[in-house]
């Protein structure tokens, strides 16, 4: 038997990136999954299909993580679908691009837009997860962070800020859910998504930085995701996959 047969994974973000590499190596452990997006609709379809292929069950869900009552209704979907939640990985992210230096670029529209998802998102999400988890005794949240809560460097400060949150939000909630339901999470560097096509000068420069001389696999961050799973003894940890990134920070 694999070790996640006949439980249920929801990944949020999940068509693409590190959330489809989740997916797929939570499939291969015999896990049920739960392909959440929000206008990537083709992509999570294609990732249900793969995960289907290896033997498990697959459904996608489409739900904007900063909506409250969309969030409650995928979580009763994964329930009805599969009759429980096991895993639940925050990875639905967003930012806008904006200079350090131009403080007035970042609008409060922006703002919004970027605590909106990941932030509040990853709030709804843990909240309504949690509520299921808590009827079965037992559970595992799993946020996708950045190293950028650390740096304070990244795509804009709304984003490294809202990162932060994360790792505050994932220590709080570690403490108030113990000791039945463990919270985690991972903080990536650069990670050669479709988020970071166009930025070569600056991947370069990351890469260059980083002591083991490559970035991020989507496959590198889904495998942390995975470990924490695996290990029964971990919680309130924030894992930083990044090949050695902060060491040069």
């Amino acid at each position: 038997m694999s070790e996640f047969t006949g439980q249920t994974i929801l990944i949020t973000g999940g068509g693409t990136g590190i959330g489809k590499a989740t997916a797929l190596l939570f499939a291969k452990h015999g896990a049920n999954v739960v392909v959440n997006y929000s206008r990537s609709k083709a992509e999570a379809e294609e990732t249900v299909a793969a995960v289907q292929e290896l033997g498990t069950r697959a459904i996608a869900v489409q739900a904007n993580v900063a909506d409250n009552a969309a969030v409650v209704a995928m979580v009763e979907r994964t329930i009805q679908e599969f009759g429980r939640l096991d895993i639940a990985v925050n990875n639905a992210g967003m930012t806008h691009i904006v200079p350090y230096t131009d403080l007035d670029e970042l609008s409060e529209d922006k703002w919004d837009d970027i605590l909106g998802v990941n932030v509040k998102g990853t709030f709804f999400c843990s909240r309504a997860a949690i509520a299921e988890m808590k009827k079965a005794g037992r559970g595992h949240i799993i946020n996708v962070s950045s190293i950028a809560a650390a740096t304070g460097r990244g795509s804009s400060i709304a984003y490294a800020a809202s990162k932060a949150a994360i790792n505050n939000m994932t220590k709080a909630m570690a403490l108030s859910q113990a000791p039945k339901i463990r919270v985690n999470a991972v903080a990536p560097g650069v990670v050669l998504t479709r988020w970071v096509a166009g930025w070569e000068k600056y991947t370069d420069a990351h890469k260059d930085d980083t002591p083991l001389q490559r970035l991020a696999q989507p496959q590198d961050v889904a495998k942390a995701i995975y470990a924490l799973a695996c290990n029964e003894f971990i919680t309130g940890e924030i894992l930083s996959v990044d090949g050695g990134r902060l060491l040069n920070v």
